[in-house]
């Protein structure tokens, strides 16, 4: 195409509809009988105003989410410019026009608007450009954007979760899901959602590798599912069963509208991976939440209050992103089930995610008896310690370095599309041992999964409970 031209997005920031409606509010204010005068004719319909041929391209404003066709300042001086050359009168640069912070930081398509039918076939795609840009701010986890598909009710939220071999991540173990059906629910006037209750989940272990592939450094523990029953199947029924599951949420695809579908993971590069490499069919339209960078963002907005790196004790920097694991223990979840065990895993990311997006609302589940025969690899129960007082809790501390899963290290996501974003307890690092400073000897050690050994001294057991990392 001849016409076709990419242009910088910075600068473009003037809805193009919002000119002419300003210049009309400009006419009343200071009573200009603009229709007397030899220019009115450029003002007596919107597509009459557009008869000037306004280059324009469509952005979406970083904080609304809402798509616009706007143009540049230079080219509204350039209209004003052209009244005093061609009709010898004198107009204003108004101000009170609408201003758009462009999400968009990649080139955009640039189009010349001359007619309102040209006009209205540029509208009619805005839908689609707001899409895509809902679909990036969510994948970025941008809180505003987050919270509002949230406060919609009318979504599915799908967690999910893989474990794969060491040896070759293509080779899947374990897989597991939790979803919540927030439309269904608020249907029924149970809302908010309740996890114990509310959540569907399932767990699947691959009967190929069943006892037979073992990970070495990243051990995985698929016989000890806390919230159900495993299913054992083979391998070639896996991809059949993931896409049912989907199939069972997803609504139809769509240019213009999200799904009712989003898919919520604490590693979704990986997750969504492995999720093609199954040949698994996902709408175009899904929205993807990845928890840790959707908490990363909350931390760097103030929204998570003041925390610790809990391996160097300095404060916690604004890039730094947790594992599933340390946010866990920093809303006070108590983690009586091991984790690396892909239905763990998915209930977990599913609850810490609605407890981000909802936390005077969502009731945790309430520690379960201790399972018996779990040895060395239960995870630390923080509902058997002694709560810190108020003051013990401020500031928060936690871990800022994420702990990689199993042969699934939590790759946060590096998106390359061109696009720019406008509680407190204990934790566990990636080594699962104790940062404590000066307590760490007295506290006593922890084993490979968090499970301190010996905490003997009131006070210690306060200090570990504050402090883990």
């Amino acid at each position: 195409m001849s016409d076709f031209h990419l242009v910088d997005s910075q600068g473009w920031e003037y809805d193009l509809q919002s000119v002419y409606a300003a210049y009309m509010g400009y006419f009343q204010l200071n009573g200009i009988p603009w229709y007397e005068r030899s220019w009115g004719h450029l003002f007596n319909t919107f597509g009459d105003f557009l008869s000037f041929s306004w280059p324009v391209i469509t952005a979406t404003d970083a904080y609304t989410g809402r798509a616009h066709i706007v143009t540049r300042m230079t080219s509204i001086g350039a209209f004003v410019k052209m009244i005093k050359t061609r009709f010898g009168d004198t107009l204003p640069v108004v101000d009170n026009v609408m201003k758009v912070h462009p999400l968009e930081t990649h080139h955009r398509h640039l189009r010349t608007i001359s007619d309102y039918s040209s006009y209205k076939k540029l509208h009619a795609t805005l839908r689609a450009v707001r899409l895509s840009a809902l679909k990036a701010r969510i994948r970025l986890g941008e809180p505003r954007a987050i919270q509002e598909l949230w406060d919609l009710h009318d979504k599915s939220f799908l967690a999910i979760d893989f474990e794969s071999s060491e040896r070759n991540a293509a080779s899947i173990l374990e897989w597991g899901y939790a979803t919540v059906r927030c439309g269904h629910l608020d249907a029924l006037e149970a809302w908010p959602p309740l996890p114990e209750e509310n959540y569907r989940r399932g767990h699947y272990i691959v009967s190929e590798y069943a006892d037979r592939a073992r990970n070495k450094y990243n051990q995985t523990f698929p016989w000890q599912y806390a919230f159900g029953e495993s299913q054992v199947v083979s391998k070639a029924k896996i991809p059949q069963i993931i896409q049912a599951v989907i199939s069972s949420l997803a609504s139809p695809d769509s240019e213009t509208q999200a799904n009712s579908l989003v898919l919520v993971s604490h590693s979704a590069t990986e997750d969504l991976l492995r999720l093609e490499e199954l040949k698994i069919k996902l709408p175009h339209n899904l929205l993807v939440i990845d928890v840790p960078v959707y908490e990363g963002c909350l931390f760097k907005a103030g929204l998570r209050g003041a925390m610790l790196d809990a391996k160097t004790g300095s404060p916690r920097q604004p890039s730094s992103l947790l594992s599933l694991r340390s946010i866990i223990h920093s809303l006070h979840v108590p983690l009586d089930f091991v984790l690396h065990n892909s239905g763990n895993d998915a209930f977990a990311c599913l609850l810490v995610f609605q407890m981000l997006v909802d936390p005077k609302n969502t009731q945790v589940p309430p520690p379960r008896p201790n399972p018996t025969g779990l040895g060395i690899t239960r995870s630390i129960t923080f509902g058997s310690l002694p709560l810190p007082s108020p003051t013990l809790l401020a500031p928060p501390m936690m871990a800022a370095v994420a702990m990689p899963r199993s042969q699934s290290a939590s790759n946060i996501p590096h998106l390359d599309t061109g696009e720019r974003l406008t509680l407190p307890r204990p934790l566990s690092t990636g080594s699962n041992r104790l940062s404590m400073g000066d307590v760490h000897a007295s506290a006593g050690a922890a084993d490979e999964e968090g499970r301190i050994n010996d905490v003997s001294d009131p006070l210690s057991r306060k200090f570990v409970h504050a402090t883990i990392g």
